[in-house]
């Protein structure tokens, strides 16, 4: 029999189209024999919607029309139940529209890949690919990632971070600080988004107010880092979970400006073929060979120290003058799942698909291995509660 395996994508996010396009490309890569592939879209307004229209990604042009041939579905949060539900039951029939083997969410940027989504998973207990609840909330975002990371010796630039409201009540502190600790240039990004989403450029205190009023717009948590100047940019891709992975060939985004843009990351290829594969990029990476192994290193050891699972692409920065290397951020659901690394490396799309599936399947035996409560109920016990204030009836 195949395995039913549920393709999650679109949601509550800034990266909406993107992830359309790189569950589209993840669909089609899936190995029809070993699967059925059921897409579920989430909407702008976070409806779920299934149906064979959703795996076109031409038929996105008329959202409203796209949804016509397709059902809601949903579902309830009781762990051990896999199925997807219809939202509008007939009186006669079955509920039920799936029952799901496995899940992988391909969803991008906040309300998906910055564990929320995983969390809605986890509870339900279904196997999942991909990065679990902790990383994925850690690795997305940009304050509590640095921190992790530099409190294990990777190497970061430094930084200055802040929330929205300490922006409006102590905005002459924050600017004296990023001015003595980082000087400008600086780069102003929201600690939670991808895809280079309200990130902007700072080389005085007029445009340094200007990118945090456009930064905050998008998150409530806000860095300011350190510029390197004489920029290269490398990705990595990580493949496994943080105690057995392996790294992919590195590539080098070609950007149009200074810095690699939303439209550079997405907007190359044709109208049909869009995503992170289609864009401007040198594969491998021209770089000495002591220099690959160090970013393959330290992309293996980001994906390890985060608690990384699945596939991951994590960024880092070349400072063209000194070489010196800092890791910038990882992608634990990376545009078009990172396949053109893998493929480069000689793992062809479907077989990574494979490989995802078979991951979910490991670590759900692996937990399955683990104590998650105790076979007693402490209120049978007899003699009451004791400290318990506020409760009726028991002696203390």
């Amino acid at each position: 029999m195949k395995t039913n395996i549920a393709v999650f994508f679109g949601g509550r996010s800034t990266e909406h189209e993107i992830s359309v396009i790189s569950a589209n490309q993840a669909m089609a890569a899936m190995d029809s024999d070993k699967y059925n592939v059921i897409p579920v879209y989430i909407t702008k307004d976070g409806r779920w919607f299934t149906g064979e229209a959703l795996t076109d990604v031409k038929n996105y042009r008329n959202t409203a029309e796209l949804l016509k041939q397709c059902t809601q579905v949903y579902m309830r949060p009781i762990y051990g139940d896999y199925n997807l539900y219809k939202a509008e039951r007939k009186m006669f029939g079955s509920d039920v529209f799936a029952k799901l083997d496995a899940a992988i969410p391909v969803l991008h940027g906040s309300n998906g890949e910055d564990g929320i989504f995983e969390g809605v998973l986890e509870t339900i207990g279904i196997p999942y690919a991909g990065c679990g609840t902790l990383a994925s909330a850690n690795g997305m975002d940009k304050i509590t990632m640095k921190m992790i990371l530099a409190s294990d010796g990777i190497p970061v630039v430094d930084y200055v971070w802040f929330t929205d409201k300490q922006w409006f009540a102590h905005r002459d502190e924050l600017i004296a600080k990023i001015e003595s600790k980082l000087g400008y240039p600086v780069i102003v990004k929201p600690a939670n988004l991808g895809s280079s989403v309200g990130i902007g450029r700072a080389d005085n205190r007029e445009e340094l107010l200007s990118k945090v009023d456009d930064a905050r717009r998008y998150s409530a948590r806000i860095i300011v880092e350190d510029l390197v100047e004489n920029l290269q940019e490398i990705n990595c891709a990580v493949l496994g979970d943080c105690d057995e992975y392996r790294t992919s060939v590195l590539e080098e985004p070609i950007k149009s400006g200074e810095i690699l843009s939303y439209t550079d990351k997405y907007m190359g290829g044709t109208k049909d073929n869009r995503g992170m594969h289609a864009s401007k990029k040198r594969i491998p990476a021209d770089l000495p060979k002591e220099e690959t192994e160090r970013i393959q290193f330290l992309a293996g050891e980001t994906f390890r120290v985060l608690s990384c699972h699945g596939v991951s692409r994590v960024d880092v920065m070349v400072d063209a003058k000194t070489r010196d290397i800092y890791v910038n951020e990882i992608n634990t659901i990376p545009g078009s799942l990172s396949f053109y690394l893998w493929e480069a490396a000689g793992l062809k799309f479907d077989k990574l698909m494979d490989e995802l599936v078979r991951l979910a399947f490991k670590r759900k035996r692996d937990q399955g291995s683990k104590t998650v409560s105790y076979d007693s109920n402490i209120f049978a016990l007899g003699g009451g509660v004791k400290g318990a204030k506020g409760t009726k009836g028991v002696k203390a």
